[in-house]
C-alpha cells in the first residue's frame, strides 16, 4: 500500500522569535510546536510572522521568509536594494542589517562552525573573534559598497538580465545591482535585451581597463551583436562542448596584485573583491613568514598568485610548486611566472599528482582549495611532508573547521587565524588560518 503524500507546508504563516544566526544567511527558529524554522530576512532576537517557502509536515525543518517584522532588532536598518527581500533576488542575504551587525553574524558563525566540527574555541584557533572589513567598506547603515567585480546574471525567457531568487532557477530581472563594481555597471547588462542568451557573466579587471563579456546561449541560440557603452571583449560556452571560445577581443583579462600583473583567461578564476587578493596575500605572507632558500607549495594555485608572491620571498635557492586542476588556469599561472625559473606549475588534482611528485618534505604549503575542502586524504598527505607552517585559504567556514579537524588529528593545530568580509551583504565570509605542528605531548 502505498503512503499518502506528505502535506506541504508553503505558504503556512508562524509568529515566532528569532533565534541565533546560522551558516547559509538564515537564523533559526521555532514554531510553538518546536518545529525547526531557517528563517531568511530576519535577525536575533526579533519577534516575527514567516511563512514557509520549502518544507512538508514531518519534515526535520522548514524554510520560511520573515515578511512581517513585529519586534525589530536595533541592527535592522532598511534594505537598500528594491529588489531585496522574502521572494526577490537571492544574491545578497543581510541586506536589513547594519555592516558592523553582518561582520558580528558572520563572526558567529565561524565561531559556531568551528566549534561544532573542529571542536576548538577562536581562542584555541588563534583568532579574535573579529571579522575585518576589506579596505574601503566601511558605509553607514543604508549604505552599499560596490565590490563585486564579477556578476553572472541570468536571462529571462523576455531577454531580460537579472539574478536568480533564493534556491530557485526563477529570475528576478533588475535595473542595477547594488554590490556590482563600477566597471561592471557601466557595461549596462541591465539595460539592453539578451535574445537567445541563458546567462551573461560582466568582468570588470581590477587595476587594468579589460571588460569582458561571457556569453552562454540557450540551446540552439545564436550569439546577439554585442554593442555595449565600452569597449570590452566576448567569450561564448561552447553548446555541445561546453568549452570557451573567444568571438572577439582578448581571451583573456589583466589583473594586477601584489606587485604584478596576472592574466586570467576564458572567465577563470579570481577573487571577485578588488582588494581581496592583495589583502590575502599579505595575511598569508605576514602568516607564512617565508625564508630564502625555503621549497613551498601552492596547491589549487589558480593562475599562480601566491605561488608568485612566494617566489620572491624564497629567493633563487628556493623553489615553488603550484599545482592546479584548470587546464587553462595552469597555462595562465605559467606565463604570469615565466620570469620566475624557481616556479613550476603542475596540471591535474592535487590528490593525485601531489603523491606522484616524489617530494617527502616542504617548509611552508599554501592551500586555498574549493568550497567543498580539501578533504582528509590532502591533509594527511600535507601533514607528512612535515612542513614548518600551512596556510589555509578558506571561502567557507564549513570547510575550514572541517579540515581543520583533519589536521588536528595528523598532528597540525592553527597558531593563528584571521577573517574578512570581502562579500558584504552576503552571508560568506573568507578566512585565513596558519597552522603549525602541534607541540609534543611528554
Amino acid at each position: 500500500m502505498q503512503a499518502e503524500p506528505k502535506k506541504s507546508l508553503v505558504g503556512e504563516e508562524y509568529e515566532v522569535e528569532v533565534g541565533p544566526v546560522a551558516h547559509g544567511g538564515h537564523c533559526i527558529a521555532r514554531t510553538d510546536e518546536g518545529q525547526v524554522l531557517f528563517v531568511r530576512h530576519a535577525l536575533p532576537g526579533e519577534r516575527v510572522v514567516v511563512r514557509v517557502t520549502d518544507g512538508e509536515e514531518g519534515a526535520r525543518f522548514l524554510r520560511a521568509d520573515a515578511v512581517r517584522i513585529l519586534e525589530p532588532s536595533k541592527d535592522r536598518v532598511e534594505a537598500p536594494c528594491p529588489f531585496s527581500g522574502p521572494g526577490r533576488c537571492g544574491g545578497c542575504d543581510w541586506q536589513h542589517a547594519k555592516p558592523g551587525a553582518q561582520r558580528r553574524l558572520k563572526g558567529e558563525v565561524v565561531a559556531e562552525q568551528l566549534m561544532r566540527l573542529a571542536g576548538l574555541t577562536p581562542e584555541a584557533a588563534g583568532w579574535d573573534g573579529t571579522v575585518e572589513p576589506a579596505p574601503g567598506d566601511k558605509v553607514a547603515p543604508g549604505e552599499v559598497p560596490a565590490w563585486r567585480t564579477r556578476v553572472q546574471y541570468a536571462v529571462d525567457s523576455d531577454g531580460r538580465a537579472g539574478l536568480r531568487k533564493h534556491r530557485s532557477h526563477d529570475i528576478e530581472p533588475i535595473t542595477h545591482c547594488m554590490i556590482a563594481a563600477p566597471g561592471v555597471s557601466e557595461l549596462g547588462i541591465e539595460k539592453r535585451e539578451w535574445p537567445q542568451i541563458a546567462t551573461v557573466e560582466a568582468i570588470a579587471a581590477t587595476g587594468s581597463h579589460d571588460r569582458q563579456v561571457v556569453l552562454t546561449p540557450r540551446p540552439g541560440g545564436r550569439l546577439p551583436i554585442v554593442e555595449l557603452d565600452k569597449p570590452v571583449s566576448v567569450l561564448r560556452i561552447g553548446e555541445k562542448d561546453e568549452q570557451v571560445h573567444r568571438v572577439h577581443g582578448r581571451p583573456f583579462v589583466r589583473e594586477r596584485a601584489a606587485g604584478r600583473t596576472w592574466r586570467v583567461g576564458n572567465g577563470g578564476f579570481w577573487q571577485v573583491h578588488p582588494k581581496a587578493a592583495d589583502l590575502l596575500v599579505e595575511a598569508v605572507m605576514q602568516g607564512l613568514m617565508p625564508k630564502k632558500g625555503d621549497m613551498a607549495l601552492d596547491l589549487y594555485c589558480g593562475v599562480g598568485l601566491f605561488a608568485g608572491a612566494l617566489a620572491e620571498r624564497v629567493g633563487d635557492k628556493g623553489a615553488v610548486l603550484g599545482i592546479e586542476s584548470g587546464k587553462r588556469a595552469a597555462e595562465d599561472a605559467r606565463h604570469n611566472l615565466a620570469d620566475l625559473d624557481r616556479v613550476r606549475i603542475e596540471h591535474g588534482k592535487v590528490d593525485a599528482i601531489l603523491p606522484r611528485t616524489g617530494i617527502t618534505d616542504v617548509d611552508l604549503v599554501v592551500l586555498d582549495p574549493p568550497r567543498a575542502g580539501a578533504g582528509k586524504k590532502t591533509v594527511t598527505h600535507l601533514a607528512s611532508l612535515t612542513p614548518r607552517r600551512i596556510a589555509y585559504v578558506a571561502c567557507d567556514p564549513a570547510a575550514l573547521a572541517r579540515d581543520l579537524n583533519y589536521f588536528g588529528e595528523a598532528g597540525y593545530v592553527p597558531r593563528r587565524m584571521r577573517a574578512f568580509d570581502l562579500f558584504p551583504m552576503t552571508h560568506h565570509v573568507e578566512c585565513v588560518a596558519i597552522l603549525e605542528r602541534a607541540a609534543k605531548q611528554s
